[in-house]
């Protein structure tokens, strides 16, 4: 039978994915399976390890309908959510813990030691990351010591580390692979992505041993076999990224410059900055694009704790909405000289501000302040942020000698919202262009699988793929785009001092 598809799983905070790609670089299938959040306290934040897996099987499983079986799928490409921590037995492939997630901050007294004992320098240096719980490598180190044993079996090497991604590959292959991809490692603490390999110094401040931790390999590589008796017939499993990484190769921007940002439980905006790495002078992260064929792409980053998220409070919690999508047209007949400001710190403030310890606050009510001023101010808060990223991407670029980004590509569910998309391009002042597939995460990993394997030929050809569905271009005032702009920079220095 022919190979007709490649088989995508897309593991993310919210949810588990599995998506069938044609030759086209078309979704034809799609299953997916909400994903329960487990708080233990407060900014604790983790999952079910065993859950993800017997999601992603589900669903993986759901797609192979129809007619459609292993047979005809060249490969696995699987994305992740990144940072997100997992410690289990070598042996038995169980977990020793819940999964800690990447919003979870139980590590921020971690941080700030070490940034008083100032080694967040050399860790910027090394790794292009800032000490904040956000990231794996002090997850990991807090489970070694709190987990009863873990440390002793762990410098035994009887126990693995790995972010989603390795979790997923070991329980595929049947605990026969134990790796990760260069995009993943660099989202560590542990990695340093100009050596790509495992940082001896740093390891040595978390006090993990370097046995514990998964082989790195190329974004397109051979992560192994699925075993057989888990979809029917053995499938190679060939492309690996973090999902903000494989949303940038879905979105195709392989040139310097390019850039796209994400919006699903969080936001991220990625912009390659080639071969060449740029040392971000305002707390932006500097990190992996993609690794393909044992060349390094990098990029700055910026990362948005809440963005979909906020739409969920709304609708959860807050009790505003019925559907997410009753957001557009809320906020789209809001009054539109209301002064509200939502600042979404539920989980602190990400780039640029790395504020771990601050929350959330609604500024500006005033009498007539009802339900769609406030969905629109928690709309509106997630363009201010993007544009607090573009400009801090802007200003690195323009310090390295390259150029800023211009347009910027959007995918992710939050772009469905049209109102949301053209109050972007207008707090921006920039042009947004969304795709025909806006479903980029999973689709970068099905590139990544697809050249790996010759599904897709190259990325030459995987960029002709891409097509503009819809551009939006900025028609707000440049005056009231400033006092908008202002309003929300006084009000985050109100919520941080």
């Amino acid at each position: 039978m022919a190979a007709d598809y490649i088989l995508s799983i897309d593991q993310g905070t919210t949810s588990t994915r599995a998506f069938l790609f044609d030759r086209s670089g078309s979704p034809m299938r799609v299953r997916q399976k909400e994903l329960r959040q487990i708080f233990p306290r407060d900014g604790w934040v983790e999952h079910d390890a065993a859950e993800i897996w017997a999601a992603v099987l589900e669903v993986c499983r759901g797609v192979l309908t129809s007619g459609t079986t292993a047979a005809n799928i060249a490969a696995i490409g699987i994305t992740n959510q990144r940072e997100t921590t997992v410690l289990w037995d070598r042996a038995t492939g169980e977990p020793v813990h819940n999964a800690i997630v990447w919003q979870d901050r139980r590590t921020a007294q971690l941080c700030a030691t070490l940034k008083a004992q100032g080694k967040e320098p050399i860790v910027q240096a090394k790794t292009g990351l800032l000490l904040d719980p956000y990231f794996s490598g002090t997850k990991l180190a807090w489970l070694l010591d709190n987990v009863d044993g873990a440390r002793e079996r762990a410098g035994k090497g009887e126990l693995c580390f790995g972010t989603i991604d390795s979790w997923l590959i070991y329980k595929l292959t049947g605990g026969k692979v134990h790796a990760t991809d260069a995009t993943n490692a660099s989202r560590t603490l542990l990695f340093n992505i100009e050596t790509q390999d495992w940082d001896d110094e740093l390891l040595g401040w978390f006090d993990i041993p370097r046995a514990i931790l998964p082989e790195v390999k190329d974004c397109c590589a051979d992560f192994g076999m699925t075993a057989k008796d888990l979809l029917g017939a053995e499938i190679p499993v060939a492309g690996v990224a973090g999902d903000q990484q494989a949303a940038t190769v879905g979105q195709a921007c392989f040139e310097p410059g390019l850039i796209k940002s994400t919006y699903g439980t969080g936001c991220f905006a990625v912009v390659n900055t080639g071969a060449r790495r740029v040392e971000s002078k305002t707390r932006l992260l500097g990190t992996i694009a993609y690794r393909i064929g044992g060349e390094t792409t990098y990029a700055l980053e910026g990362s948005i704790f809440m963005a979909g998220a906020i739409v969920q409070w709304l609708r959860d919690e807050m009790k505003l909405l019925d559907t997410s999508a009753e957001s557009e047209a809320m906020a789209r007949d809001a009054n539109p000289d209301s002064h509200a400001v939502l600042v979404p710190a539920f989980t602190g403030l990400g780039a640029p501000y790395w504020e771990p310890d601050a929350r959330a606050a609604l500024f500006g009510m005033t009498r007539d302040t009802g339900a769609r001023e406030i969905v629109r101010a928690a709309i509106e808060s997630v363009s201010f942020q993007t544009r607090d990223l573009m400009d801090a991407m802007a200003a690195d670029m323009k310090e390295a000698g390259l150029s800023s980004p211009q347009a910027l590509r959007v995918d992710g569910g939050m772009v469905a919202n049209n109102w949301f998309v053209q109050n972007l391009a207008d707090i921006l002042g920039r042009p947004v262009e969304r795709p025909e597939v806006t479903e980029t995460t999973a689709l970068g990993a099905a590139y990544l699988a697809g050249m790996q394997t010759g599904f897709y030929g190259t990325m030459a050809d995987v960029a002709r793929h891409w097509r503009c569905e819809r551009g939006f271009s900025p028609e707000m005032a440049d005056s009231e785009r400033g006092v908008r702009y202002n309003r929300w920079r006084a009000c985050v220095t109100k919520l941080i001092g």
